[in-house]
């Protein structure tokens, strides 16, 4: 461990992932490794049984500091409680560990971990090998601060093994923190996530063949949730739906803003295929049926995964004002379906309509063309409520999002739309 000087603006957080602390001071205490071991009950995703084992950690930190101080610590793994289940080979880099560490005594807080993706190919039944996970924080009390190694998540090809403590954790260092004097140090200011702000709601102007032809909606955040082959997820996924006039129809283009992962594993072409139903409301009922490509290209271990713009085609139903609402989102993948249904929706795009014969008005309008007087809207009406609601979000959960999206390890939003689907075929081929 060492000292270093205030970081450059705006990248400081005071519970940072990485060994970017800042710290103050001429000279550095020498660093403190202690390892403690704890019985551990973990549990990995939907269909494998619980696992209780032990876990033996190391904890490194500096012996002394003084307030105002921001400390680095590094948690390694000596053994993890779990191993890799007889279901998959694991390849390189394909394993992150995440977890909290518990500061007591002058000061509480519970200070985040979080290691790289970085192992070697783990073979199935084999020991999990983790990376070290790191974290600060920032000391603002007298005295000894102690340090105790609690829960940890292992998340593994987009899914986690969520591992608890099963008896009281044994401190793992000491930090005698003094009071501190001369300069102080900079105090590390959590950096801002931009705030996307939705704008340009298009209302048509489709009076007689003249004026507006192209209309674009806002983008609206839709949380999902999702069943997969690997169990029930969540995911919030920013939409757009835009229109060009065609006639008297519409046609309509989705699209997924920024829904991009990385794949851990190749992705052969022509394997995975999106598709929607698009939710009328307002004057027209119903819903359009629009669908994207297949991966055009294979999609390499490490490269990101991206939603294609989804297509069909809205014949009106009835003239008024209509309302476009995303609904549910259809991932096929290698023989797997996964379904994402709207917690609860939000209009994308509104349009002065003329209803045509053979139109939506509670039917199913789709990308092939129109076919009145169907299923009523069908379950796509039936997730979005038929209302423009709030933006409504993601519930996070522990360190990085353990509830959801991020807690599996999918970290960009509509990432399991396509992962719950692709990886659980895994199995059946070999990792690269």
């Amino acid at each position: 461990m060492r000292r270093r000087g205030t970081a450059a603006g705006g990248t400081g957080a005071l519970l940072v992932f990485c060994a970017a602390g800042v710290l103050l001071g001429a000279a550095v205490a020498p660093a403190q490794a202690a390892e403690v071991s704890y019985a551990t009950h973990c549990v990995p995703p939907a269909g494998i049984d619980p696992v209780d084992g032990t876990t033996k950690v190391e904890i490194t930190a500096p012996a002394t500091a003084k307030v105002g101080d921001t400390v680095d610590i590094v948690w390694k793994f000596v053994q993890a409680a779990s191993r890799n289940p007889d279901i998959i080979d694991l390849p390189a880099n394909s394993v992150q560990p995440s977890g909290v560490l518990k500061a007591a005594g002058a000061q509480t807080a519970d200070i985040a971990v979080r290691g790289p993706r970085e192992n070697p190919a783990i073979p199935r039944g084999g020991a999990m090998v983790l990376s070290d996970m790191k974290g600060s924080v920032k000391l603002t009390a007298a005295g000894e601060v102690t340090l105790t190694p609690d829960a940890y998540t292992v998340n593994a090809m987009s899914t986690d093994t969520k591992c608890a403590p099963k008896e009281t954790v044994q401190k793992a260092a000491t930090i005698q923190v003094t009071a501190g004097g001369g300069t102080s140090t900079a105090t590390p200011t959590r950096t801002a996530t931009p705030t996307r702000t939705a704008t340009a709601t298009a209302t048509a102007t489709a009076t007689g063949g003249t004026g507006q032809t192209d209309f674009t909606g806002k983008e609206v955040q839709i949380p999902y949730a999702c069943k997969t082959p690997i169990g029930d997820r969540s995911a919030t996924s920013p939409v757009q739906i835009n229109a060009k006039k065609d006639g008297g129809s519409y046609a309509l283009t989705v699209q997924f803003k920024k829904s991009v992962m990385d794949s851990p594993a190749e992705i052969p072409k022509d394997s995975v295929k999106p598709s929607m139903e698009v939710v009328l409301g307002g004057a027209d009922k119903g819903t359009v049926h629009v669908e994207g490509p297949t991966n055009a290209s294979p999609v390499e271990s490490g490269d990101p995964i991206e939603i294609p713009d989804l297509t069909g085609t809205y014949k009106p139903g009835a003239s008024g004002t209509s309302t476009l609402s995303p609904g549910v989102l259809t991932v096929k993948a290698l023989g797997t379906t996964t379904t994402c249904t709207p917690v609860k929706t939000q209009v994308s795009l509104s349009l002065d309509t003329t209803g045509q014969p053979g139109g939506a008005a509670g039917g199913t309008s789709t990308s092939g063309g129109s076919t009145g007087g169907s299923s009523g809207g069908s379950s796509g009406a039936a997730a979005a409520g038929g209302g423009d609601s709030g933006d409504g979000g993601l519930a996070e959960t522990g360190a990085s999002d353990h509830g959801a999206l991020k807690a599996l390890g999918l970290v960009a939003g509509t990432a399991i739309l396509l992962g719950g689907a692709v990886f659980t075929v895994l199995p059946r081929r070999r990792t690269r």
